[in-house]
C-alpha cells in the first residue's frame, strides 16, 4: 500500500488527489490523467491550427461568405476531428460548390452520414485544398469544372463535454458543363450524384448552401 498523489487539469484548474491505494492503482490512474491532458493539449493546438489556416485562406481569397456551424461529439469522434483540424486546420478537408449555368447545384449522396452533401474530402499531403477538392468531384462524381475561388469558408465548432476545438470548412466555387454525373469513388462512401434545382430537405448546411445560391451565384442579397 502506498500514499498516492495524481494531478491532472479540468477547466482550467489543477487539482490533487490522495489515496491509499496499489502502486497499479495509482499507474492506472495516473495513466487516465495523462489521456485527459493529452485531449486538452490535442484541442488546444488543433484550434491553434485553425486559426492560422483561416488567416492563410482569407488573406489568399476574397469575396466569399463566411459561415458558423456547432457540433456535439463523442470523445472518440472529438479526438478524431481533432486530430484532422490538428494536421491542416480543417476536419472535413475541403469541397467544392459545383454548379451549372442554370443555377442547379451538384450534391453527392454519402452513405456515412445518410445526407446529401458538397463532394469534397481530405487533401493528401501533397495537395493545397484547392487541389483537393477538384481531385474529389472528380472521384465522386465524375465531373470537370472550372474553378474560380472560394465560395463559402465555414468555421466548425466542436464540444465533447467540457472539451472543445474548431476548424475550418473551405468550399470553392466551379462552374460545370451539364453533363450527367458519373461515381467512381475508391473510399465507396457514396451511392448517388444529382443535380438539383430545389435542395433536398436531407442536404447538409442547406440553408448555408441557399444563401450562397442566393447572394453569390443569382446576385440576390434577399434572405
Amino acid at each position: 500500500m502506498l500514499l498516492s498523489r495524481v494531478s491532472y487539469t479540468n477547466d482550467g484548474y489543477t487539482r490533487f488527489l490522495w489515496g491509499i491505494g496499489t502502486k497499479t492503482d495509482e499507474l492506472s490512474l495516473a495513466l487516465a490523467m495523462t489521456t485527459v491532458d493529452d485531449l486538452w493539449y490535442l484541442a488546444d493546438t488543433a484550434s491553434q491550427q485553425a486559426e492560422q489556416t483561416y488567416h492563410r485562406l482569407t488573406e489568399q481569397y476574397e469575396a466569399f461568405i463566411e459561415f458558423e456551424t456547432t457540433k456535439h461529439v463523442s470523445r472518440r469522434r472529438f479526438r478524431t476531428v481533432a486530430t484532422r483540424i490538428h494536421r491542416n486546420g480543417a476536419p472535413y478537408g475541403a469541397h467544392t460548390l459545383a454548379y451549372q449555368q442554370s443555377g442547379e447545384l451538384l450534391l453527392v449522396r454519402h452513405e456515412g452520414v445518410d445526407l446529401w452533401v458538397l463532394p469534397g474530402g481530405q487533401a493528401l499531403d501533397t495537395e493545397d485544398f484547392k487541389e483537393a477538392a477538384k481531385r474529389e468531384l472528380k472521384e465522386e462524381a465524375g465531373i470537370d469544372a472550372q474553378y474560380h475561388g472560394l465560395g463559402m469558408l465555414g468555421r466548425v465548432t466542436f464540444h465533447a463535454d467540457e472539451y472543445s476545438t474548431w476548424g475550418i470548412l473551405p468550399l470553392f466555387e466551379a462552374q460545370a458543363a451539364a453533363e450527367q454525373p458519373e461515381i467512381c469513388d475508391p473510399d465507396e462512401e457514396i451511392s448517388d450524384a444529382r443535380w438539383f434545382d430545389d435542395l433536398p430537405p436531407d442536404t447538409r448546411d442547406r440553408e448555408q448552401l441557399l444563401t450562397w445560391r442566393r447572394q453569390q451565384l443569382l446576385g440576390s442579397s434577399d434572405t
